[in-house]
């Protein structure tokens, strides 16, 4: 019974989401600017849940576990797909250089300083701890680009600086994927053997699925029955890896990226079919998310400020860095830093996929200060854009005009 209640609340918060008269920016900026990233989901998981208002249940939470399993996996494969080979090939070196340049700073401001109290204060072996850390880095690492495909979506930004930004953001998910997976190999068993192979078999369901949904979608010509099958094989992928204990994001990431390699056409049919399931999927995802999240926690409350402060700082002294590797190959705009502030529901679906395979009191308090700080980080991007947008140069009346519909969209 309670179950259904938050899946009416989750429909009730879908419709308010996709309010316009509701949710102008000119009328109500802040919660409009939330619910166009879905972190309002969050934040009403959050007070529904266990530790808040007690709406949702800790029994509930774990009922509703395989519904997390299967966005993770749904999400997994959209992020596979966009792995495409004849793109990532044309990309210049220093594109990379710059990605890995942002994404890493970050990384090692937040992971560094902040492995030493996890080590000091939760008495754990130091491979567990040292896995938290690179968790929290690899959260940081992240970036979206929404805030820059809006900018160049309504006139106030550069359209080839846009498109910049958001190209090195989405290649960012690679350092995040990385990361993620070092944090499970050295945690979910504590033996780093152990974990590299359970890795390679998480890795090697996800090119099985993903090989098989290319095969029995070759030939499919009706829309409904390919909507069908993929759906159906996104669903096996991520089900078998949480039944498994493996992880779901990754098997997914791997299922997508095989039928990217092998696909051609048929990938990009698969592509459509799940876009119209993605924004669905993801705001049940971040509201199951903030149904986790443990509000009473202190020690999570004492980390925030210095995960948002550290990740701050190494945004934009990676921008800085990013700006100076791409120097003649892409067009970044000024204050490149300032673009990256605002993190991706990426985040999210790392911690809480560390949260399912490592469960304890460490993993939760990673999840903890994540899902809170991205709501921050959320918050404080808006005002660090505006260093961006003021320092474009103005734009053309004619580029002035209204900001075409499906902006909410976009954002997502």
């Amino acid at each position: 019974m309670q179950a259904l209640l938050v899946f009416l609340i989750i429909a009730a918060l879908s419709l308010l989401a996709s309010s316009r008269s509701l949710l102008a920016p000119g009328r109500f900026p802040a919660l409009a600017q939330l619910a166009a990233s879905g972190l309002l989901f969050l934040i009403f998981g959050a007070l529904l849940g266990p530790s808040l208002l007690g709406v949702l249940t800790a029994r509930n939470l774990d009922s509703l576990s395989p519904l997390v399993a299967l966005g993770l996996g749904t999400g997994g494969v959209l992020l596979g797909l966009n792995l495409e080979p004849r793109l990532l090939r044309l990309l210049p070196r220093p594109v990379y250089a710059a990605a890995v340049a942002h994404a890493g700073t970050a990384f090692l401001f937040v992971a560094l300083p902040l492995s030493v109290p996890l080590l000091l204060s939760l008495g754990l072996r130091p491979l567990v701890a040292v896995g938290a850390a690179a968790l929290l880095g690899a959260a940081a690492s992240l970036s979206s680009g929404h805030f820059a495909v809006l900018g160049y979506r309504n006139g106030r930004l550069e359209r080839a600086r846009g498109l910049g930004v958001a190209l090195l953001t989405m290649m960012d998910d690679a350092v995040g994927l990385g990361v993620l997976a070092l944090g499970l190999v050295l945690g979910v068993t504590g033996n780093a053997v152990e974990g590299l192979g359970l890795l390679g078999l998480t890795l090697l369901l996800g090119v099985a699925c993903g090989a098989l949904l290319a095969f029995l979608t070759s030939s499919l010509k009706d829309l409904a029955e390919q909507t069908t099958v993929t759906l159906g094989m996104v669903a096996l992928v991520g089900g078998a890896a949480a039944y498994l204990r493996l992880s779901s994001l990754l098997a997914g990431v791997a299922c997508g990226a095989t039928l990217a390699l092998m696909g051609g056409r048929t990938a990009e049919r698969v592509a459509r079919a799940l876009s119209r399931v993605e924004r669905p999927t993801y705001l049940v995802l971040v509201f199951l998310v903030g149904s986790h999240i443990q509000a009473r926690d202190l020690s999570a409350w004492a980390l925030l400020p210095a995960f948002v402060g550290l990740r701050f700082l190494g945004k934009v002294l990676g921008g800085r860095f990013a700006q100076r590797l791409t120097a003649g190959v892409l067009d970044l705009p000024p204050r490149f830093g300032y673009a990256l502030i605002s993190q991706g529901g990426l985040a999210l679906c790392l911690v809480a996929e560390y949260m399912m395979l490592v469960p304890g009191s460490l993993s939760q308090r990673v999840l903890d200060v994540v899902a809170v700080g991205a709501v921050v980080n959320e918050m404080l991007a808006h005002g660090a854009f505006r260093q961006v947008l003021s320092a474009e140069p103005r734009p053309s009346p004619s580029r002035t005009d209204a900001p075409p519909e499906g902006d909410a969209g976009v954002a997502a």
